[in-house]
Order: structure tokens, then sequence, then C-alpha cells
């Protein structure tokens, strides 16, 4: 058999060795025998270091930057999460795992005093417990870099360190209800991180960082004025939503109080009161049950059965549906309601997503409370917001529907709004024109009850809600909801960027509790904020001048 030149060269030179051995042997030269073998040894040592170098600077040039083979940290297992504008709010951060070994501790004593000082946050039990053990343990994981190198520093026998991923949050509480939160495994388990947790994973694993609807600017004003007015009203909780009304995008979201567990923008139930006068009044529109000429009586309280329905604001007078939405008027929406009658009333609640759960990505979106039959009595109710308690997300999606032109679109926490959205009609382009207009009315009209929510040039409108909660077995009037519901620039084409704001204050201590005082407020400084950041231009419109001031209308009413 023929050996190849490299192989031939292999064998004789394993031969020569040998032969070198038997020569030593032969002529009684055991000290060449000795080097010989001294120098086989040195030359396969040499041999076998050469290639665990070569291997080792392999693996230190070529191993995926941050960790070593097979090794996840320093790589990402989850995807950073930005706003739409690439601003930071979940990131990984490499933390690191603190273990002692006992055994390999020279001074127990001194290693204890000498951690204790270098790493005050140290759970001193636990330490004793290694200290005082037989083997390896952890003493205290998500040690910060800084933490790992004081103790570090201290040069300890059987300290030692590993390396771990960890999920930081760097803006705290704020925000905190929209991004949820991740375990220590990497996995989502609420918010957003639970809602986009594949795409995260996936993002992770190609350094692409996943993108949220929230602007960060508006969220900072929406979490800033919530707070200022629960603070203003003593308010038990309160809740802002800001969303984009052509695509469903949410922009700012906040439950105060800001560390409490709970989203209520998503999860928590409200019987949100005359907002839902709105949802009355177009579907009164849309199935032409009613138009701005239409009167109805409101002169003495309406009676279903031996039930009384009055007015907050009483004018004891024939009301046209503009007087009916501007003040508010119980009586007026009922006798509305009860006259499209329960299949109409049903089929818009559910056209208009008060049915089922809000949609949008987050798990915790809940269900709302649903009436159980759709009497007179619980129309009445219905139509002014009793009866049916829903989240502050069902009650913006629907008014962006109702200020949109018509289209129901799910809310979206994905930059872009939802994924293949089913977008269904809900009413006619013509009933959100005049949905618009009223609610701008409402706001620039002496007889309105939004006039609080002054933002100039912006030309923002909006209806009020309040509503007494069920307490003790009644409704009780010194625990309410107060509620505004608001849309900007309500002038222009249908398409027109256009923004939806919803503020609720809950159980506000000051008086008076209603959403015109307690909510409308703070829609206006918001409004009056986050208009630069979203390009909407100041001007003014046939209500008022660009700062703001009212024009008197020819049939202007007296406010009472």
């Amino acid at each position: 058999m023929r050996l190849l030149p490299s192989w031939r060269w292999l064998t004789e030179g394993i031969l020569r060795i040998e032969h070198a051995f038997e020569r030593a042997r032969a002529e009684a030269r055991p000290e060449e025998d000795t080097r010989v073998r001294i120098f086989f040894i040195m030359t396969v040592f040499c041999v076998v270091f050469s290639v665990l170098a070569v291997f080792a600077g392999r693996a230190a040039l070529f191993v995926p930057a941050g960790g070593a083979p097979g090794s996840s940290v320093g790589q990402l297992t989850r995807a950073d999460l930005v706003d739409r504008n690439g601003q930071i709010l979940a990131t990984n951060i490499t933390h690191y795992g603190l273990y002692i070994d006992p055994r390999e501790v020279w001074d127990l004593d001194l290693a204890r005093r000498q951690i204790r000082r270098a790493l005050p946050e140290v759970p001193v039990e636990r330490l004793d417990r290694v200290l005082a053990g037989k083997r390896r343990l952890v003493v205290m994981n998500g040690l910060t870099p800084a933490q790992r190198e004081a103790v570090h520093n201290l040069a300890l026998g059987g300290v030692t360190f590993e390396p771990e991923n960890r999920r930081s949050y760097p803006l705290g509480d704020a925000t905190s209800h929209v991004i949820g939160r991740a375990d220590t495994g990497g996995v989502g388990i609420s918010g957003s991180e639970l809602a986009f947790d594949s795409e995260i994973r996936a993002g992770g694993a190609t350094g692409e960082p996943f993108a949220l609807s929230i602007d960060l600017r508006v969220q900072g004003v929406l979490e800033t004025e919530l707070a200022a007015a629960a603070a203003e009203t003593g308010a038990k909780a309160a809740v802002g939503i800001i969303t984009d009304v052509q695509t469903g995008e949410v922009l700012g979201m906040a439950s105060w109080p800001f560390d409490q567990s709970k989203n209520l923008a998503v999860s928590g139930h409200y019987e949100m009161g005359s907002v839902f006068k709105s949802i009355t009044i177009a579907a009164g529109l849309d199935t032409g049950r009613a138009d701005m000429n239409t009167l109805f009586d409101a002169s003495q309280t309406l009676m279903i059965g031996n039930r009384r329905i009055d007015d907050f604001h009483a004018q004891n007078r024939v009301m046209t549906l503009e007087d009916v939405y501007l003040h508010s008027s119980n009586i007026g929406t009922s006798r509305l309601a009860i006259e499209m009658g329960p299949v109409v009333m049903e089929d818009y609640f559910r056209r208009l997503g008060f049915l089922d759960a809000a949609q949008i990505e987050l798990k915790e979106s809940a269900h709302p409370i649903r009436p159980r039959e759709w009497s007179d009595s619980t129309l009445a109710s219905l139509s002014f917001g009793y009866g049916i308690s829903i989240t502050p997300a069902q009650m913006v999606a629907a008014m962006g529907a109702l200020t949109n032109g018509g289209r129901f679109l799910p809310l979206s926490l994905r930059k872009g709004g939802a994924r293949q959205p089913q977008v269904r009609q809900v009413v006619s382009e013509e009933t959100s024109l005049t949905v618009l207009d009223l609610m701008r009315r409402n706001v620039v009209r002496p007889a309105g009850s939004g006039g609080r929510a002054v933002a100039p040039g912006l030309r923002l409108g909006g209806k009020t809600g309040s509503a007494n909660k069920w307490f003790e077995g009644r409704y009780d009037p010194m625990h309410a909801v107060g509620t505004f519901a608001a849309v900007f620039p309500t002038d222009g084409p249908l398409n027109a960027k256009r923004y939806a704001i919803l503020i609720l204050i809950d159980e506000p201590s000051s008086y008076p509790r209603t959403g015109g005082f307690v909510a409308a407020p703070a829609v206006g400084r918001i409004a009056d904020r986050i208009a630069p950041f979203l390009g909407v231009e100041r001007r003014a419109d046939r209500w008022s001048t660009a700062d703001g001031r009212r024009i008197p209308q020819p049939d202007d009413e007296v406010a009472p």
C-alpha cells in the first residue's frame, strides 16, 4: 500500500525515534536513552499545548459577543422594548450571582465582616448559613457590576460570581402597567411583555428591538396630569388613555396610583354615566329615529312603572336633540332608547364593543358586566350610562369609532396598529360628522358641560359623564365616578389626524364630583401639552379664536 508523503514522514519519524531507543540500549548508553525519551515527551507536550492554544484563540476570536460558546449570558434573550420613537422602555442588563464555597474560605469571620461592609444589601441570615455549610451555595442574586466589583476587590478565597441576564425597567413605575414584567427565566408574565412575548423573544435572537405604540412624551404628560387631577380631587384612583382614532394605536395609558398591580384601563369596571349619551344619540341618528330637529318632552319626570327618571340639570321643557346632549338630559335619552327598543340598542352596543372585552393585545383585558335583560327600564339606564359596567379601554375604542368616520378599530399597543385588523363600519359617516359637531358644541356652548376642557386653538370636543357607584346596597353619591371622553381636533375631513383622550376620576372627594369638574380640566391640559408632539396646529374655528376665546353665537343660550 502506498503512503501519502505526510504519512510517510510521520512513520519514518516514529521509526527513527524507536531505533534511537534500540541503539542506546545496544550500545549500553542509558543516558542517551533517557535524553531521547525526555525530548520525545517534551515534543508531545508542545504539540498538545499548541493545538489547545489554537482552539482557545479561535474560541476567543469567533465566539458570539457577550458570552462563551453555549452560554446565553450577554446574549439577548428578549429584545429591547422601545416606544414609537425608539426610546428604551425595557432592556437586558447583565447582573451577577454571588457564590461562596466555605471550604475554600481562609477566615470565615473575616470574610463575613468584609462582605457585609462591601455589600450592605446582602441577606445576613443567608450569608451565615452558607458560611457555616459544607458546599458551594448562592448567597445573593442580582448583583450589579459595581456590587460585584466591590466584593471581587476583597480578594477572598472561595468567593465566585456567575453572570445572569436580568430584565431592567429604567422608568420604574412609569408606564409599568403598559410594559408589564418578565420573570427571571425571561418569560413575559404581564402587560406588553406577555402580550408580545413570542415576538420579543424572536427579536432577542436577532437583536432587533420591539416597538410599542406608546409615545413616551405623551405618556409622561398623561401620567403627570393624571396624578395632578387625582391629587386635586382627592380621588381614590384615576385612569387615562390617549389614542389615535384613525389607527387604534394607544399613545398613552395610565392607572393611578402607578404602583398598584392592576391596569384599570383594561381591567377596571365602571358605570360611566352620561358619556354613554354619545352612544345613544349616535344610534338614534344612525337609525333615523332622530335628527337635530327631533323634539323630546323633558318637561316633567319620566315614569317607567314605579321608577322615576329625572334630569340632574332639569330644564322642564321640550328639548331638541342638541339640547338633550348639551344639557345631558336623562329623560331625553331614555325616551330615545325606549323608542329604538332592545334589538336596536343591543345591536349598537355590540357594534361598538360594549358586550365583549376590549380588543387589545393585553391579556388583562376584562369582559364587561352586561345587563341580564333589556327591558324599558334597563334601556333607560343604559342610555345614560348605568346598568352596564365597562372598562375605560372599551369606551375610548367606541369614541374612536364615532369620530373617525364610523370605523371600529381594535386598540393596539403595537407601533403601526394591530396586524390585519378587522375593521367594521358601525355608524355612517354622516352620523360621525354630527357626533363630532355635538362634541365640539358641548365644549364651546355655554349650556354645554365640557367648557372646563380649555385647549386654546385645538378645536377640542367631548362629553362628560358622572355616575354614582353601587355601595352598601344603593347608589351612593359620596362614591362617584367622573369622566370626560374627548377628541381633538374636531374639524377637518373624517380621515384627518385626530386623537381621543379619556380621563376617569374614581371616587373624588372634592365637590362637585361630576366629570365636568373633576375630569374635563385635566383633558384640556393634556391636549394643550401633547399637541406639539402630535403635530396638531392651533388655529381658530367657527366657535372660537386660536387663543381659545369663544366667539358668541346668535343662538347662544344662557347657562342655567
